[in-house]
C-alpha cells in the first residue's frame, strides 16, 4: 500500500527513515544521552530548584536568599550588579547609578561574608552568574568558605566563567579574548585540583538566545564556545576525562514548546559525540551535557504581566521534558522591575507544582519516540552541526568571536524576529494581539501604550551611598602595605603565566577589593574594545 503523503505540519515514520534507535536515542543514562544523563532521571534525583536573586547590598540579598531557602529552594543562584560584573568598585565614577541595580554589589571579602551570613557553604549548592570577574568572585567565595571552616573540597556549585559569550551577546567583558580565555582555564585548573565538586565553567547559550539567536544558533554557538574551552584546557595539560566531568551548560527555555524540548535533546546528543569523537573522552560523565535552564526573560511582557506566569510555566515544562538538571523560573513582574517576593514565590511554586503534582517527573523522557519530537531533534542536530562546520572552516569559534562573525549572525536573527512581531506575523499576546482595549479606553490611553502598574519591587535610594561608604571603610581599615604586596603578586602571576587563583585568594584575604584586583589585571592584559 502506498504511503499517504503527510502535510508539512504532520510528522510520520518516513521522516525517520534513517533513524537508528541505538545510535540516536539509546537508553536513558547511556550514550549518546539523548534521553537524559541519568538512567532514572527525576525519579532518583529531582532537578535543583534555583531562584536567581541578588540586589542592592549583600545584607539585603542575604535576606532574600534566606527567604527563598525557607520556601523550598534547593540551590542558590547569585546575580551581581553591573559594576561587579565589569570590575569596578562601588565608589568608582563609572559605577554611579548602577550600584545594586541588576544584582548585588560585591566589592570585598566583607561583602561576600555578609552575602552568605548564616548560610553554611558546605551544605548549599551555589551558582554564580559572573564572567569577566569570575576568578575574583570564586576567590572571594573560597576565602569566605575558609572563614566558615569549610573545606574547599566539599564546596559544590557552578561558576559561569564563560567569557566568549560576553563578546557575542552581553558585553560585560574587560580583557581581550585570549587573556580572558587564559583566566577561564586557570579557574578550571584550580578547581580540578582544589575544588573537585565545583563546576568551574557553565557555557551559556541562554544569553545568546536572549540576544536574538534562533534555537539552532543557540546550540551551535554554545557548543562552538565549549569546544574552545575544552581545547584550551587540554592544551594546559588537563585530562579531558577529569575536567570534562565538571563542565556544565546553561540554556534558555523559550516559547516554542516542542522545539525547545527537541533542542535540549539535540544538544545533549551532539555534545556526547563531540567529546568522544573530537576530544577522545571515554568516561561517560565527561561525555554528558549537564545543564541549567532558565525561562526566557526576553519573552516577558510589561503589558498584562500575569500572562508571564503562563509563559514561564510552559517554558519550565519544556525544560523538564528536555531533561534539565536545574531550573530557574522568572518572576511575572521582571519586565517592570526586579521580582518582588510574591513573584519569586509564584516562580518557585511553579517548579514545585511541576515536580509534585503534574506527574511528568514520574517517567524518564516521556516524549521519546514521538514523531515530531524525534524529527525536530534530528533537524536541530543536523542544522547546528552544519553551522558548527562553517565556523570551523572559517578558522574556529575564537576567530569568529574576534572578527564579529557570530555577533552579526545573532543580530540578523534578532532583526528578522522583531520584523515578524512588528508585522503581526508572530503573535505576542497582550502586545500585538488581544490587547485590553476596554481598560485602555476607560483609562484614556491607547491600547499599545497601556501598561498596568502592579505593585513592584523598589530599591532604597540610600543603598548606593551605604555601599560606597562600606567599600571605603574596608580600604581604610586594612594594612595598606599587605594589600599592595598582594596586588603586586597578582600582577606578577598574570605576567609569568602561573595560575592566578591562589594569589587572588591571598589578595582578597588581605582586603584588596574587586576593582583593585581587576585593575591589576587590566594593567597587564589591557582592555577589549569592540570592533
Amino acid at each position: 500500500m502506498p504511503t499517504r503523503p503527510y502535510p508539512r505540519h504532520f510528522s510520520g515514520p518516513e521522516e525517520l527513515a534513517d533513524f537508528d534507535f541505538e545510535r540516536d536515542i539509546g537508553a536513558p543514562g547511556h550514550f549518546p544521552f539523548t534521553r537524559g544523563v541519568q538512567p532514572d532521571m527525576y525519579r532518583g534525583r529531582p532537578w535543583t530548584m534555583r531562584q536567581y536573586a541578588g540586589f542592592a547590598t549583600a545584607a539585603e540579598s542575604n535576606r532574600r536568599f534566606r527567604y527563598l531557602l525557607a520556601r523550598g529552594v534547593t540551590g542558590l543562584s547569585v546575580a551581581f550588579d553591573l559594576p561587579t560584573q565589569i570590575g569596578y568598585d562601588s565608589d568608582h565614577p563609572l559605577a554611579a547609578g548602577e550600584v545594586g541595580r541588576v544584582g548585588v554589589a560585591v566589592d570585598s571579602i566583607e561583602d561576600m561574608a555578609t552575602l552568605f551570613d548564616a548560610i553554611p557553604l558546605e551544605r548549599v549548592s551555589t551558582s554564580m552568574t559572573i564572567n569577566a570577574t569570575a576568578i575574583i568572585l570564586l576567590a572571594l567565595y573560597a576565602a569566605v568558605a575558609k572563614r566558615q571552616g569549610a573545606a574547599l573540597q566539599m564546596l559544590s556549585g557552578t561558576l559561569q566563567n564563560d567569557i566568549l559569550k560576553e563578546y557575542v551577546a552581553r558585553g560585560t567583558y574587560i580583557y581581550p579574548p585570549r587573556p580572558s580565555l587564559r583566566i577561564a582555564t586557570d579557574v578550571m585548573a584550580f578547581c580540578a585540583r582544589e575544588m573537585p565538586q565545583w563546576n568551574p565553567i557553565s557555557i551559556s547559550g541562554y544569553h545568546i538566545r536572549e540576544a536574538g539567536a534562533t534555537a539552532v544558533q543557540e546550540v551551535a554557538f554554545t557548543l562552538a564556545h565549549a569546544g574552545v574551552y575544552v581545547q584550551a584546557a587540554i592544551d594546559t595539560g588537563l585530562d579531558v576525562n577529569t575536567f570534562g566531568q565538571r563542565i556544565s551548560f546553561f540554556f534558555n527555555a523559550h516559547n516554542n514548546f516542542l522545539e525547545e524540548i527537541a533542542k535540549f535533546r539535540a544538544a545533549r546528543r551532539m555534545w556526547a559525540r563531540i567529546m568522544r569523537d573530537r576530544f577522545g573522552a571515554t568516561h561517560p560523565r565527561a561525555q554528558q551535557l549537564r545543564f541549567h535552564a532558565q525561562t526566557a526573560g526576553s519573552t516577558l511582557t510589561a503589558q498584562q504581566p500575569d500572562n508571564n506566569i503562563v509563559r514561564v510555566a510552559l517554558q519550565a515544562l519544556a525544560a523538564v521534558l528536555g531533561g534539565t538538571q536545574s531550573l530557574h523560573c522568572n518572576g511575572r513582574d521582571e519586565a517592570l522591575a526586579l521580582p518582588s517576593e510574591d513573584s519569586a514565590t509564584i516562580a518557585l511554586r511553579t517548579q514545585q507544582l511541576l515536580l509534585h503534582e503534574s506527574g511528568v517527573a514520574n517517567t524518564v523522557d516521556p516524549v521519546a519516540g514521538a514523531y515530531t519530537i524525534e524529527t525536530l531533534t534530528s533537524r536541530i542536530e543536523r542544522d547546528a552541526t552544519e553551522l558548527l562546520a562553517r565556523i570551523d572552516a572559517a578558522g574556529g569559534a575564537l576567530v569568529a568571536v574576534e572578527t564579529g562573525s557570530i555577533q552579526r549572525q545573532i543580530q540578523d536573527a534578532a532583526y528578522r524576529a522583531q520584523q515578524a512581531v512588528d508585522a503581526g506575523e508572530a503573535v505576542v499576546v497582550g502586545v500585538n494581539r488581544f490587547v485590553e482595549r476596554d481598560r485602555a479606553a476607560v483609562q484614556g490611553s491607547s491600547p499599545k501604550s497601556q501598561i498596568p502598574n502592579p505593585k513592584t519591587f523598589h530599591l532604597d535610594p540610600e543603598m548606593e551611598r551605604q555601599q560606597v561608604e562600606r567599600v571605603r571603610a574596608v580600604r581604610a581599615g586594612r594594612s595598606q602595605q599587605d594589600a599592595r604586596e598582594a596586588l603586586a603578586r597578582v600582577a606578577h602571576a598574570a605576567q609569568d603565566g602561573s595560575n592566578l587563583v591562589p594569589p587572588i585568594i591571598a589578595a582578597v584575604e588581605k582586603h584588596a577589593t574587586l576593582g583593585e584586583i581587576a585593575d591589576a589585571l587590566r594593567r597587564v592584559f589591557g582592555e577589549y574594545r569592540e570592533r
